[in-house]
């Protein structure tokens, strides 16, 4: 997310409503210089709309940079919890089916969510729980499109 908030455009978060795409455009600005008021916009945001996982991205992500990795890995979860369902998955990440092409929307979003989940593990220092996700993402991305061999290459480095 440094590149994201680091370009002064708006940021392309998807079809939202438009109160919900303020919101978090001003997230995104306000982060350049506080990061308690980024927080509240995209909190508010979640209140607004809890099933658009932009919110949830956005989140996860500044906790993730700031390290607030307590706040980061619930962001994460609960976004995943809600990309699962609107994906059609089960709840539990471990339930999840090999996909022979991965999907667009709320399944992507749920893989690259997990990778998150993966690489804010790591940084939390439970590396056991990293690399579950990393095995389970092996499966399930087997050509790694959401990203996850950078954060299995981190695993290794930590290792």
């Amino acid at each position: 997310m440094r590149d994201l908030f680091s370009n002064s455009d708006a940021i392309n978060f998807g079809d939202l409503p438009d109160a919900i795409n303020d919101l978090l455009q001003q997230g995104v600005a306000a982060y350049r210089h506080d990061h308690a008021l980024a927080d509240r916009l995209f909190r508010q945001a979640m209140v607004a709309a809890p099933e658009q996982l932009s919110v949830y991205f956005c989140l996860y992500k500044i906790h993730t940079y700031q390290g607030n990795l307590d706040m980061a890995v619930t962001a994460a979860e609960d976004g995943l919890g809600v990309a699962a369902r609107q994906a059609g998955w089960s709840p539990n990440w471990r339930d999840w089916s090999v996909q022979s092409v991965i999907p667009d929307g709320a399944g992507r979003f749920a893989l690259y969510t997990l990778k998150a989940l993966a690489f804010i593990r790591l940084r939390r220092s439970e590396r056991t729980q990293a690399l579950e996700i990393l095995d389970a993402l092996r499966n399930l991305d087997p050509a790694g499109v959401v990203g996850w061999p950078v954060v299995a290459a981190l695993a290794e480095g930590t290792a």
